[in-house]
């Protein structure tokens, strides 16, 4: 590295590290990582930095613009030079990186706030109504990360919804549920991180087998019933139960997503939420509703696991319709299932909230069932995914275009209604997603650790 027009820190480097050039990612990572980096107040700066060290790390060297700090510094405007004179010794010394310790610092520490572009976005694994579900990685773990659309949430007057979805997470945590650990926004989008588990809906993987074998759909609806007994223990109806909206783990286990339309039973209740189909007959009719209603749907999702097809078809009014006319009824199996599971769906299927089946766990089809088991996790699941990853990309695709040309004509809406999302925000463990700086008391400077 030549030292005719480098910056006091660029000899610093040059000095520590005894290299004439850096012509490979591997070196300047091993630098970076140990160097305290000067910047200035700019949020943007690590991701700056990161876009930079990707950009310059190819092994091909270029005759007239040599791959260095100092290109690589002058590339994202990390140092102020107005400072750099004002930078010592010290500054490359190992105890540097624990100046907080140190009698003689009068620098604090403190947290940006987390935004997007902290976490590693790989691919995009699901699409809903009101945006679409990023794979995402952060400090070498995996989460979920749902990317909401302001606009799309405005224009289905939804914003309640949203808002007592991150309310309920906050307050609930189970190995049945898909849990939160984090939840921002920015000017366009809410932002909510989550359990990833890679083994798809079972919404997918019907629409492969078209059907379960009884002793699956046995292990799914116990996995059902623990997660909606923790949630109807803290007041809390789902109201959307159904195959989109149940998860599986790599080990076959099944955990509830989704409390997007979830409320907690305080009082009366008589609004029409849900999806037609899993809808119990008191919601469609809206009449006063409790936990019933999930165990209405659980009913509906065995029925459409056994038979390959869902009780009621339709739009509301259809099934509405259907419902009236006579009560579903399954009289025998032709997959040879037992008596005891047909009588199990049969109960939960009944129209009259006060008839249904609402101790599932007692019926006699779980009867010897090791639920205690189930909830330590020490059972083999009868269906494991063979898959990564269980996603139907190309579905993906299409939904999310879709989204985008909406979000694009109400782009207005975000503007004028901002205010709606604010306390939009949460940090379940503030270790873990923890961006660490330093601000200086004196300078205001802020010193960007890598680990």
């Amino acid at each position: 590295m030549r030292s005719n027009g480098l910056s006091t820190i660029n000899k610093q480097i040059a000095l520590k590290y005894e290299i004439s050039k850096i012509d490979t990612l591997q070196y300047i990572i091993s630098a970076v990582y140990q160097l305290k980096l000067i910047c200035l107040r700019h949020p943007m700066t690590e991701t700056k930095l990161k876009i930079a060290l990707r950009r310059y790390s190819s092994p091909y060297k270029h005759s007239q613009n040599d791959i260095s700090f100092n290109c690589l510094f002058q590339n994202i405007n990390v140092l102020n030079r107005r400072r750099v004179s004002d930078i010592n010794n010290k500054t490359s010394q190992k105890n540097s990186f624990n100046t907080r310790q140190s009698s003689k610092d009068t620098s604090m520490e403190v947290d940006n706030p987390l935004n997007k572009h902290h976490f590693l976005l790989q691919c995009i694994i699901g699409v809903g109504g009101f945006g679409k579900v990023w794979k995402v990685s952060y400090k070498q773990q995996v989460f979920a990360m749902k990317e909401i659309s302001k606009a799309l949430v405005l224009l289905k007057q939804s914003v309640q919804s949203i808002m007592s979805e991150l309310q309920f997470l906050t307050e609930l945590r189970h190995n049945f549920l898909i849990n939160a650990f984090s939840a921002f926004q920015d000017n366009n989008n809410l932002y909510l991180v989550l359990d990833y588990l890679g083994g798809g809906d079972l919404r997918f993987h019907l629409g492969k087998l078209r059907k379960f074998t009884e002793e699956q759909t046995k292990f799914f609806a116990a996995c059902i019933i623990v997660g909606l007994e923790y949630l109807h223990e803290n007041n809390i109806i789902h109201r959307d139960i159904k195959p989109e909206n149940l998860i599986l783990d790599s080990q076959g286990y099944v955990r509830i997503t989704d409390l997007g339309v979830a409320i907690k039973k305080t009082g009366q209740n008589f609004e029409t939420s849900g999806t037609p189909g899993y809808m119990a007959p008191e919601v469609i009719f809206r009449q006063d509703h409790g936990a019933a209603v999930d165990f209405f749907a659980l009913g509906v999702i065995c029925y459409e696991f056994m038979t390959g097809r869902r009780p009621y078809y339709g739009n509301r009014r259809e099934i509405r319709e259907q419902i009236l006319a006579k009560q579903v009824q399954i009289q025998t199996s032709t997959e040879g299932w037992s008596n005891e599971s047909i009588d199990f769906i049969n109960l939960l299927l009944q129209r009259k909230p006060q008839n249904r089946l609402i101790n599932p766990r007692q019926h006699k089809w779980f009867k010897n069932f090791p639920f205690e088991l189930l909830l330590q996790k020490k059972l083999k699941a009868p269906f494991i995914p063979k898959t990564a990853d269980n996603f139907d990309q190309s579905q993906i695709y299409y939904e999310d275009e879709e989204n985008n040309q909406i979000i694009r004509l109400h782009q207005h809406l975000i503007r004028e209604n901002q205010h709606l999302f604010q306390g939009y925000s949460y940090q379940e463990n503030q270790s873990q997603f923890r961006i660490k700086s330093k601000k200086s008391s004196v300078n205001n400077t802020k010193i960007f650790q890598f680990y």
